[in-house]
């Protein structure tokens, strides 16, 4: 037994099956809170623990998943691409929008880290909460941040964001469709990007817009914020 633990096939297939759990549960529920990444964490600590099983052999496998980050980083360039008539049509609006939701978050997180006395590592893992999970990872992880901590902050930032936006727009009167997809895009990305696309088309194609310029946007604000 043993030996199959330690094997990098171990980690990719227990980290597919327990994704793959996930994405029934919330399927057949069609709750937001059961995110197939939040439940796939829990069953992957769970069989580690029960199993006694190091977190360095089920690293080898997981490392290995991780090497993709970076290519699904690059890919948000194609929603950017689909969608480059909107952006032409509404570029001032939408780059406003979102430097100024990447700003609003990040220093939010940054102001509230020093008034609670957290480390630089913790600081560095959570500023870039609001974008999406491959960006927000490699953000982290280049400023000394811990990965595992930023992948439960995008996550539950994505949670709240899309049960609480339908509420936030109509509390707040907004009216435009565009402004609602790109506000509901800068602070929940993917996950809130769902939700959008139930207010509307239109909503729904701003929030993935957003997902990409503030994904830009924050790369950039990191370098001098961080």
């Amino acid at each position: 037994m043993a030996e199959l633990f330690e094997s990098p096939f171990f980690g990719i297939a227990l980290s597919v099956i327990a994704f793959w759990i996930g994405i029934r549960i919330q399927k057949k529920t069609g709750l937001v809170a059961c995110n197939p990444l939040i439940i796939a964490i829990v069953l992957i600590v769970g069989v580690l623990l029960v199993f006694r099983i190091p977190y360095e052999a089920y690293n080898q496998g997981g490392a290995l998943i991780n090497l993709f980050l970076a290519p699904a980083t690059a890919c948000l360039a194609v929603s950017i691409y689909t969608k480059v008539e909107l952006l032409k049509q509404n570029w001032l609006p939408i780059l406003v929008g979102c430097a100024v939701g990447s700003l609003t978050s990040m220093g939010s997180v940054y102001a509230l880290c020093r008034l609670f006395r957290l480390d630089e590592s913790l600081t560095a893992a959570l500023m870039p909460k609001s974008v999406t999970t491959p960006i927000a990872v490699s953000i982290a992880g280049s400023h000394g941040g811990i990965t595992s901590i930023t992948v439960v902050a995008v996550i539950l930032t994505g949670i709240l964001g899309s049960i609480l936006a339908p509420t936030l727009i109509r509390v707040f009167r907004v009216r435009d469709p565009l402004t609602a997809g790109l506000a509901i895009g800068a602070c929940s990305h993917a996950v809130g990007t769902s939700k959008a696309l139930e207010l509307g088309e239109t909503e729904g194609a701003m929030s993935g817009l957003a997902i990409g310029v503030c994904g830009i946007l924050t790369v950039l604000f990191s370098m001098f914020l961080m």
